[in-house]
């Protein structure tokens, strides 16, 4: 690394180069007068940071002591919140109060629908997450297991007319479900008219129109020959896509060719649990993608059926309507989640060679990057920034993120409470102190949502030492769980989020199973949650096919006023008692967990994958991201130390399950085997320390251990860069 001296900070010369010449000349500051003022802000806000992780180390060794002294003995949950009120773990509440965020998008404040998050390294999934904002539900069915193989509809190498069938009876069902004719079925239609503004459906029994009129926003082309129809349902859109030529539509009655489903709408750019980035290299490439976003010219060149496309930002979606055009967002509202308070990034040295708080260093760059968005108003009409901040502990930590947040506004010259602020209830002090948790950034505060696998990451880890916890697929039984989804949706409804701001729900891992998805996943609009995390445009696409179905905002005043999980069942510790589990039991365990730390580690460390897609025992694939490799080696390591397993039966188990990984791997030609040589693999030895060493790692956190070991793989000159 080579570093440019700056005041008194060193900065990498990739970082400070990509600053001077693409990041500040959207800002009224020059080189020298940004780096002072960024060196003055971080004189305040470094030492707050260094407090605040004292603060979380200390309160942890207090419990762990507490803890150990009861271990063995039934935890009474009255005298756990008497301790933790004793230590300042949990905080007084204050009386209730609404948030007060202004500028709020209507993707955030009035329309319910997923939420994508993808890692902002990769340019490609970037900007296919944003063009995500609208989706063909015929491809989402077609090329997904909602529609069953049977009676001959296997999607097989080429098109299947049988499986095309029951792509169009669906999509006609689903039209019938939500924009119902009256006196017709969709199935019925064999054309479109539009007459002084109003629709009216041709069916062989003749002329038809929509049950509930409202429902019809408008068209697209002639309105003697419209190529598009649009209907409206809960602030959603579905446009109908007419095309007498197409593949699908020649041969239709109606000649429709689509369903065009308004599906992601709103993005997460990651910066954080699903990119590898540990370096001035990789910011630089998170904050350049991040640029491009906010400034609408981000482009990727790929390959595709043999010719070079180039993928960008796909523009507003243009229609007639009865009092006249009007357009619709073409494109995701961009959120971007910077990272938590704890790590450190090298890309910049303070006054003593320190390196710089990570978290702190991505408020300041993504706020850059957004500038030319806050003139161009194509991403927030509202002329807002959305920071999501993850990994934060209790009310006091939220406050120092908005500190942060008001630093940059100040040296950027930005009027206050321009960057809005999503909180992750991820940890468990801050679920504790959710209500106060969102005081501290109630004219801020754009969302809440649940992080199961962080958060029971954070439970096992706060609870290590009370005793050995229960098999992970147990989790979603624990009392905890139900108190934790619960109190998020009715302390964010009693603080005012319906109408203003999201509240979210947590992702569906497994990509590949989206008939499954469709079945489960309306358990989240129907909890009052009006957005959830999805891990694809397809699965955004069928997923948004429930807010269709679930008034997301009538459910919200259904459930306003209640208070549905106590404090003492979220306080309640998933420990196991009497372990009782045989031999077979255990190993099986060890082996689940085991497959997949090393499945997901073995990318982040030698090939700098930040988010795969990992088989599991059954070679089912399943999104994994350091969330849930925090939750799996966490619970190796609880029963590591309680004896449920020795060290020995560990690394066999390591050691045999690397191999299998390997195999799963060998299609894959930049890939590495660990097997080979396990003492010279990195990622092997990442794998291992992660378990070995995970109860003294601070919250259970895994990146210390993955930067230390991806920088180390960096060094071999062997480690590729994120490139999915």
């Amino acid at each position: 690394m080579t570093y440019i001296q700056r005041g008194n900070l060193q900065v990498d010369s990739l970082l400070d180069r990509f600053v001077e010449q693409e990041l500040l000349p959207a800002s009224q500051l020059d080189a020298p007068r940004f780096w002072a003022g960024f060196e003055a802000a971080l004189d305040q806000l470094v030492p707050q940071n260094q407090a605040l992780l004292e603060r979380r180390e200390a309160l942890q060794a207090e419990l762990d002591s507490w803890l150990a002294d009861r271990r063995g003995q039934k935890i009474n949950p009255a005298e756990t919140e008497a301790f933790l009120r004793k230590i300042g773990y949990l905080v007084t509440e204050g009386p209730d109060f609404t948030i007060s965020t202004e500028k709020v998008d209507a993707e955030i404040a009035s329309i319910a629908g997923p939420q994508l998050v993808v890692p902002i390294m990769n340019a490609r999934y970037a900007l296919n997450a944003a063009n995500a904002r609208w989706g063909s539900l015929y491809d989402a069915l077609y090329g997904t297991d909602v529609i069953t193989d049977t009676d001959g509809a296997g999607a097989g190498s080429g098109y299947n007319p049988l499986r095309g069938q029951k792509v169009i009876d669906r999509g006609r069902a689903i039209l019938d479900a939500f924009a119902p004719l009256d006196g017709a079925s969709w199935s019925e239609v064999t054309g479109f008219e539009l007459s002084d503004g109003a629709l009216m459906v041709q069916t062989g029994q003749g002329r038809c129109p929509l049950k509930h009129p409202a429902g019809f926003k408008g068209w697209s082309g002639p309105d003697t020959a419209p190529q598009a129809i649009l209907l409206t349902r809960h602030n959603l859109h579905i446009e109908i896509q007419i095309d007498a030529g197409g593949f699908v539509g020649k041969d239709d009655p109606a000649h429709i060719q689509d369903l065009l489903v308004e599906s992601a709408i709103s993005v997460i750019m990651d910066c954080e649990d699903s990119v590898a980035a540990v370096d001035a290299e990789d910011k630089v490439l998170a904050y350049r993608n991040w640029r491009g976003l906010m400034r609408g010219d981000l482009a990727e060149e790929l390959e595709k059926n043999g010719r070079t496309i180039t993928r960008k930002l796909h523009p507003d979606r243009c229609y007639v309507g009865p009092d006249g055009d009007f357009t619709l967002p073409g494109r995701a509202l961009m959120l971007v989640r910077n990272v938590g308070h704890l790590m450190t990034n090298p890309a910049i040295l303070l006054s003593d060679g320190s390196e710089i708080p990570e978290g702190i260093m991505d408020a300041f760059m993504t706020v850059l990057g957004a500038l030319p968005d806050l003139e161009r108003r194509a991403n927030s009409r509202c002329g807002s920034v959305y920071i999501v901040k993850p990994k934060m502990h209790g009310p006091d930590e939220v406050g120092f993120a908005v500190q942060i947040f008001a630093a940059v506004e100040a040296l950027l010259g930005l009027p206050t409470a321009t960057i809005k602020i999503g909180i992750m209830d991820e940890e468990r002090r801050t679920s504790a102190n959710l209500k106060e948790s969102i005081r501290a950034a109630a004219d801020r505060v754009v969302f809440i949502n649940t992080g199961f696998l962080d958060r029971t990451g954070d439970e096992m880890h706060t609870a290590m030492e009370a005793g050995v916890m229960i098999r992970k697929g147990d989790m979603k039984q624990s009392a905890w769980i139900t108190a934790y989804e619960d109190r998020n949706v009715d302390i964010g409804l009693a603080c005012g989020f319906s109408g203003r701001a999201q509240i979210g729900k947590g992702m569906w891992a497994a990509p590949d199973r989206m008939a499954d998805m469709l079945e489960q996943k309306i358990g989240h609009p129907q909890s009052g949650a009006n957005c959830a995390w999805v891990p694809s445009p397809t699965a955004a696409t069928l997923h948004a096919l429930h807010y269709h179905q679930v008034d997301v905002f009538a459910r919200q005043q259904e459930l306003s006023g209640k208070s549905r999980g106590s404090l003492a069942d979220l306080l309640t510790m998933p420990l196991a008692g009497q372990a009782n589990w045989s031999e077979e039991e255990v190993r099986a365990e060890l082996e689940n967990n085991a497959q997949g730390i090393l499945g997901y580690v073995v990318r982040w460390i030698d090939q700098g994958v930040g988010c795969s897609k990992v088989p599991d025992m059954n070679n089912i694939g399943l999104m994994e991201d350091r969330a849930t490799l925090r939750i799996s080696s966490q619970h190796m390591a609880n029963w590591l130390y309680h004896g449920i397993c020795s060290e020995e039966q560990v690394r066999a188990v390591m050691e045999k399950m690397a191999r299998i990984v390997d195999q799963q791997n060998a299609g894959d030609p930049a890939y590495q085997p660990m097997a080979d040589d396990f003492a010279s693999s990195i990622a092997f030895q990442a794998a291992c320390d992660l378990v070995f060493e995970g109860r003294q790692q601070p919250s259970g956190y895994t990146e210390p251990i993955l930067h230390q070991r991806r920088l180390e793989k960096k060094a071999t000159g062997s480690g590729q860069a994120d490139a999915l």
